[in-house]
């Protein structure tokens, strides 16, 4: 199925990115831009993003490595507020 009708990229190009990448590093971080990047091209009008991450998501592969995972636990209020002061 084409999922990216500017570029001509189908779920089968999504799905073997994703498993290349993975095999080349099993720690990456593994992003539609990175996805556009391995497949020599570059997102265009952005209207086929929901379908494509879509399809990222039911990749396998796709699966955050461990030492990532809950790296958000650690925000303090003062990152929260983007260290803007209280106006009086």
């Amino acid at each position: 199925m084409i999922i990216c009708h500017c570029n001509n990229i189908t779920d089968r190009d999504i799905h073997a990115a994703i498993d290349w990448m993975r095999a080349a590093d099993g720690q990456a971080l593994i992003t539609p831009g990175k996805i556009y990047h391995a497949l020599g091209k570059a997102a265009d009008c952005g209207g086929c993003m929901p379908l494509f991450l879509s399809t990222m998501r039911s990749n396998d592969n796709m699966e955050v490595p461990m030492q990532l995972r809950g790296l958000r636990r650690g925000t303090t209020q003062e990152t929260q507020h983007e260290r803007r002061q209280k106006s009086y």
